[in-house]
């Protein structure tokens, strides 16, 4: 299908990020599944072609493009050439935003040149064992010591947890109040901050997952983003674009895991004729193509959306639900396409299945994504 949302500087853009994760990114792939992380250097050679913090203005170490069509690109070419777990649009368009719309002017020339550069690795911290997309329920505090916070807590199932620099750490600051959270910067090397064990995970064997410890850590005031009081309500705001970035990578993901298994429906042989020409197989096909089409639409629709400033909560949450339920849906079956070679780990539609089953939970479970699409509806019970 022709896709309408690009200029041609989109499509040069394209090429030269292909040719880069091509040549350069897919090499190192097998050794980052093995490892369990991706070494920070590669975070390094990503901003040295200028693909972090693309938004961010020129002063701060950025290109001041803001285009999310930029980072849609990144997302499409890492998930077909490099790996879906080496997690660049986190750092650049997940956390970096948090210092670039709340930090003060201090903030954002201390820390953001270095993220541009990738020589300081994001990581945000808001999941807690027991609590879940629960963010009003987190336990980690943070008491104002008059010219310092000291934060006690911890976190878990955090991206980049081992590899990161700094992190974005919510955690109560009022509590009294259910909602009254702040948002603290917690770097390398302060006291009482420790990260547990690279936690073992069913998928994206790239990506360094990890909990973390704060221990009486002092946070200077300095490193306290906007007002400490008003955390979840920044979170709820900047949740909307993590979402379009899930939905960006779950359709790439699915998309290419349909044209791998057009590949193999094409070239294996049974019966004395190519499995792909079975009326089964064609259909299954068919009707992947057809479904791949209407959610790419979606998806490139809610991109302009954002960019244009109008994507809502709402419709963010239909994009992530629709696209990681139909990113499984497809992955399953081009896996059942493959037969008993899919579930052979030298098949990377094995591994991309594994990777796959994490869209469904993160950043908000399908089920919360129905919560929020329900309640904008009206059908709320604690009104009706």
């Amino acid at each position: 299908m022709r896709r309408t949302i690009f200029e041609p500087e989109h499509d040069m853009f394209r090429e030269t990020a292909r040719r880069w994760f091509q040549q350069e990114v897919a090499p190192q792939v097998e050794r980052w599944r093995e490892q369990g992380f991706v070494e920070p250097e590669w975070f390094r050679r990503a901003g040295e072609q200028g693909y972090l913090l693309m938004w961010a203005e020129e002063r701060y170490g950025g290109l001041g493009v803001p285009d999310f069509r930029y980072e849609q690109i990144l997302i499409e070419e890492d998930t077909r050439h490099g790996d879906i777990g080496f997690y660049l649009s986190l750092h650049s368009r997940l956390v970096a935003p948090y210092i670039g719309h709340l930090g003060t002017e201090e903030q954002k020339q201390r820390f953001l040149p270095a993220c541009a550069r990738g020589e300081c690795i994001l990581g945000i911290a808001m999941t807690e064992p027991g609590a879940g997309s629960d963010l009003a329920g987190m336990r980690t505090r943070a008491v104002d010591q008059g010219d310092h916070w000291l934060l006690n807590g911890s976190k878990t199932y955090i991206s980049n947890g081992q590899i990161g620099n700094l992190f974005v750490v919510a955690a109560r600051t009022v509590p009294e109040a259910r909602h009254g959270l702040g948002l603290f910067l917690v770097e390398d090397g302060m006291a009482g901050f420790r990260r547990g064990r690279n936690l073992k995970k069913l998928g994206l064997k790239a990506q360094d997952t990890s909990e973390l410890f704060f221990d009486d850590v002092r946070v200077p005031k300095e490193n306290v983003l906007g007002d400490p009081a008003l955390g979840f309500h920044y979170l709820t705001n900047f949740l909307a674009e993590e979402r379009l970035i899930n939905a960006c990578w779950n359709i790439s993901h699915a998309q290419v895991a349909f044209d791998l298994t057009l590949d193999y429906v094409r070239e294996r042989r049974a019966f004395g004729r190519p499995i792909g020409t079975f009326q089964n197989s064609r259909f299954r096909m068919a009707e992947m193509r057809a479904e791949l089409d209407v959610m790419q639409v979606f998806v490139d629709h809610c991109v302009i959306e954002h960019n244009a400033g109008r994507l809502t909560g709402e419709l963010a949450a239909e994009a992530k639900l629709l696209s990681s339920e139909l990113e499984n849906r497809v992955i399953d079956q081009c896996l059942q396409l493959h037969g008993g070679a899919g579930y052979m780990d030298e098949y990377r539609i094995s591994r991309m299945y594994a990777d796959a089953r994490i869209s469904r939970i993160y950043a908000g479970t399908s089920e919360i994504m129905k919560e929020i699409i329900g309640r904008s509806l009206g059908l709320d019970d604690r009104k009706l």
